[in-house]
């Protein structure tokens, strides 16, 4: 995986999306939501993360492809006993369709990653109580 400057850009120039009981978040990385934290706060969640099964590796695949991909992340989800709500990444650059996420409450940045990575992609956003989005890179484990 390639941790360009070019990715890195595009990933920052995104708006992460979630659709959570009460109204919609919109987050960007780096930057604080006090509405999520207040959620958190209200929930008792620590931490969180958001996670794509779209565009794995950011090649743009056929929307019916990812749309199943995505269907089956979000099933794997419920079957781990998390509580995923529905997202999407919205990025700045109109050459980029909206990609639907998962916003999981409560999970920790390894299992995030252990996630992403099971679905090819480079890096998942995670958070702590402070709802602040950060970018957390995946490094591939060796098979």
């Amino acid at each position: 995986m390639a941790k360009t400057t070019e990715l890195d850009a595009l990933y920052k120039a995104t708006t992460y999306q979630v659709y959570l009981p009460g109204g919609v978040v919109r987050l960007r990385l780096g930057q604080p939501c006090p509405v999520l934290a207040g959620w958190m706060e209200e929930n008792g969640c620590r931490e969180f993360a958001i996670v794509t099964a779209y565009n794995p590796g950011s090649q743009k695949l056929d929307p019916t492809l990812n749309a199943e991909r995505q269907a089956q992340l979000e099933c794997d989800l419920l079957e781990g006993n998390y509580e995923p709500y529905a997202g999407e990444n919205l990025a700045d650059d109109p050459a980029w369709l909206a990609e639907e996420t998962c916003f999981i409450p409560d999970i920790a940045p390894e299992d995030a990653c252990a996630l992403g990575e099971e679905y090819g992609q480079n890096a998942v956003v995670v958070g702590g109580s402070d709802a602040v989005a950060h970018l957390l890179w995946i490094e591939p484990t060796a098979q």
